[in-house]
């Protein structure tokens, strides 16, 4: 990758970072003023130790002519103590936002994606993103940005202060100060590279393992166990490399920027020693030993903001490298919702009619995701309001990707699909995802407040009663992950008594009566048409009973082409 490119990754991604913050801009400039102020009040600690020494020490004035500086001596150093809290917890509440925006963002981000995309991605490592990475843009913002800030200010407040003292010492700091930022700017390079490296070698140990959790029960009735042991102990090891790498970064950057650090205050002392000593003069006037202190006690103050960068710009190493993985995975740096807002109307159709059919689609043409052709070629359609419109055709003639296209799981390759502005949709797919709980608890992610009286009533209209009578403890029963425990026409009639306890105005169905005998389907129908009485319903079917049930139906060929259709006009 050019070397341009990657500095404008970089300040594309640090932009990225400083907008997740937004929310808290008050909070941040209270830290930033918090500790510069308190650099500035170590200036005023420095003078009075070192007034208090000349004084005393060498002047020997009585002790009770140094009360007043001893008080404000005092009283600089609960301010400083103060101050560094209101630092701490300002800087806190900026990370905690920061956090939140991200985790929103992320959030927001996969909703955006849908469950076709996320049924091809590994959810450990979109697990991660939610998890270390949050953890490290934390850092970033608690640890990184106000030590920037304080780096700028208070090292040139004591150089200033130092050169009204004593412009050798002022020398020394100006011409030794540079070592420390450009050795940290070569160890930020490496730990940026190391840290990307440790977190993408976490989300896939995370998705590793998570894959797994999931496999247990048939890796073990394969005798896999073992071996998917060693595997989980391999993707261990990888993270701990990984992790030692950054590490051994840190400390080492750490130690060379100390060592710099120490050896330039160590200048200064031995400058001030010389001095007191004769052995070089420098100044018309020997410098006091209260000037000779102060600088002194400036000295290291000067390059521990700079110390305190070195510690934290790991930390910006590794939001960088969380920004990074965030895009890897995502495909773009996700956007504030104020922009996905902004987004949506810039993209709505200009189709849009006040006396519109609740669907329209004109030209449609869809692929479903990871496939190398059109299922769907030009095909343009209507649902009216109240309608039952059945989608027929062989297998592989682009039902069930049309059926998603509808819900808005898949965005065409052509053409459009309008709704009806405010419409509500909901979806029963071939494959309801339930959760391990009981089928009342998977009932109720529909509406989580629906009455006991509610939840039996959509129970009994998608036939789910039927086999739920007869378990022991009735919808109450608990289910394991995925449906585990029920046939697939169960599952698939929990899921569409989830889809009639959520209320839609339009039904999309993908073979709801399938696997059902021919006295179940005809009770599902009767009930289903019952409920649906108003609303507009599309229903994919290979069923004699189910197309008869629809008024409309809507041929497809194995071709993705629309061979007609049939009950009225579609």
């Amino acid at each position: 990758m050019p070397a341009d490119e990657t500095a404008a990754l970089r300040r594309q991604r640090l932009d990225w970072l400083a907008g997740l913050a937004s929310a808290a801009r008050g909070r941040q400039r209270l830290a930033v003023a918090c500790i510069c102020i308190s650099g500035a009040l170590l200036i005023g600690q420095a003078a009075a130790i070192a007034w208090l020494i000349q004084s005393v020490l060498v002047e020997r004035a009585p002790l009770a002519a140094a009360t007043p500086v001893l008080l404000g001596l005092l009283a600089v150093l609960v301010l400083r103590a103060l101050l560094g809290s209101a630092t701490q917890a300002a800087a806190g509440d900026v990370a905690d936002a920061a956090r939140l925006a991200l985790r929103e963002r992320i959030y927001r981000r996969l909703l955006g994606q849908g469950p076709l995309w996320l049924r091809q991605q590994r959810t450990g490592e979109l697990g991660e993103l939610m998890l270390t990475h949050a953890d490290a843009v934390e850092n970033y913002y608690a640890g990184y940005q106000p030590v920037r800030i304080e780096v700028v200010v208070v090292p040139l407040l004591i150089v200033l202060a130092v050169a009204w003292a004593d412009w050798v010492v002022a020398l020394i700091l100006v011409f030794t100060a540079p070592l420390v930022p450009f050795f940290m700017m070569l160890v930020g390079w490496g730990a940026e590279a190391a840290g990307r490296a440790q977190l993408g070698e976490l989300a896939r140990m995370s998705g590793h393992f998570a894959d797994r959790i999931k496999g247990l029960g048939l890796l073990r009735l394969y005798g896999r166990g073992e071996a998917e042991l060693a595997g989980v102990a391999a993707a261990a090891e990888g993270v701990r490399e990984r992790t030692m790498k950054v590490l051994r970064i840190a400390f080492l950057s750490s130690t060379v920027l100390e060592f710099f650090a120490s050896v330039s205050v160590a200048m200064v002392a031995l400058y001030l020693g010389l001095s007191y000593l004769g052995l070089m003069a420098l100044h018309a006037q020997v410098p006091s030993l209260g000037i000779g202190m102060f600088c002194l006690l400036l000295a290291p103050e000067f390059y521990a903001p700079l110390r305190r960068l070195a510690a934290h710009y790991h930390d910006r190493a590794n939001a960088l490298a969380a920004a990074a993985e965030v895009e890897r995975l995502l495909g773009v740096l996700p956007a504030p919702p104020a922009d996905a807002v902004m987004a949506a109307v810039a993209r709505a159709p200009e189709l849009l009619q006040q006396r519109a059919p609740p669907v329209l689609v004109q030209a449609l043409t869809l692929r479903p995701l990871g496939a190398r052709h059109d299922v769907v070629q030009q095909l343009s359609f209507q649902v009216e309001a109240g309608q039952r419109l059945a989608l027929v055709g062989p297998s592989g003639s682009g039902k069930s990707t049309l059926l998603e296209a509808l819900a808005g799981w898949l965005p065409p390759r052509e053409g459009s699909i309008v709704l009806q502005p405010g419409l509500e949709v909901g979806y029963a797919g071939q494959r309801p995802y339930l959760f391990h709980g009981t089928i009342a608890e998977n009932l109720r992610l529909a509406d989580p407040g629906a009455s006991d009286a509610r939840l039996r009533a959509v129970a009994e209209a998608a036939q789910v009663m039927r086999f739920a009578a007869a378990l022991p403890d009735g919808l109450e029963t608990v289910i394991g992950e995925r449906g585990f425990g029920l046939s697939g026409g169960e599952a698939r009639r929990i899921g569409l008594a989830r889809l009639l306890l959520r209320d839609p105005q339009l039904l999309l169905l993908d073979e709801p009566t399938a696997f059902l005998d021919p006295d179940t389907e005809a009770d599902l129908l009767r009930t289903l048409a019952a409920f649906a009485r108003g609303r507009s319903v599309v229903i994919a079917t290979h069923s004699a009973a189910a197309m008869a049930w629809a008024d409309t139906r809507l041929v497809l060929t194995a071709t993705g082409q629309r061979a007609g259709s049939e009950g009225g006009a579609a």
